[in-house]
């Protein structure tokens, strides 16, 4: 009996532990942890990143290759402005060349942020571990405001002139003596359409 309820517990125990093992496989996997992938990393350098977080996606061609590791400020010594350095874990077959586009991306209209990088053409010269390459800054969502709110301040003003009978449009829809010309005009061409193909000679010097 001793060794029969022995045999039983390993046999559970040697269950709950494969149940363990796939556990944790499953996990890490959900987590895009890259425990059995090798790869390299890649700094982007922007201005502004519109948040971004540590975690994000990178994408090459549309495709998901890393993710975001790091996320810190620096402040280059041949350009005192503070910008952002994103540290990106990349896969190892990933070959970026120098000349790609790297900016942030959004996943839908309010979705997630992340790194879009488009491939440039020339693979003689590709990014190595650690070396950067600058990004193209997304733009801030007040300058998008500032944008529409003049435009709408302009709309506002061309409408006002042609409510004053200011400018073309605004004499096409206020002034009958214009209309009235526009009116005969085309009532004129109805009656005799060839005069569209009619071009008059011109006079001899």
């Amino acid at each position: 009996m001793i060794f029969g309820k022995t045999k039983l517990e390993m046999k559970v125990g040697v269950f709950v532990f494969i149940g363990l093992i796939l556990l944790a496989i499953f996990i890490l996997s959900i987590g895009g942890f890259k425990t059995w992938t090798s790869g390299y990393h890649i700094h982007f350098i922007f201005n502004f990143v519109n948040g971004v977080k540590l975690g994000a996606p990178v994408r090459f061609a549309g495709v998901d290759v890393g993710v975001v590791k790091d996320i810190k400020f620096i402040l280059p010594a041949e350009e005192p402005v503070t910008k952002v350095d994103i540290d990106c874990w990349v896969k190892r077959e990933v070959l970026i060349p120098v000349d790609s586009t790297v900016w942030v991306n959004t996943l839908g209209l309010l979705g997630e942020k992340y790194i879009e990088v488009m491939p440039g053409k020339d693979y003689s010269k590709v990014l190595a571990d650690n070396q950067q390459l600058i990004g193209e800054d997304p733009i801030p969502m007040q300058e998008v405001t500032e944008l529409a709110r003049n435009i709408g301040n302009n709309i506002d003003v061309i409408i006002e002139k042609i409510k004053n009978k200011e400018g073309t449009l605004g004499l096409l829809l206020y002034d009958d003596a214009i209309y009235k010309e526009l009116e005969g005009l085309v009532s004129d061409l109805r009656r005799n359409p060839w005069k569209l193909f009619f071009k008059s000679k011109e006079k001899k010097k």
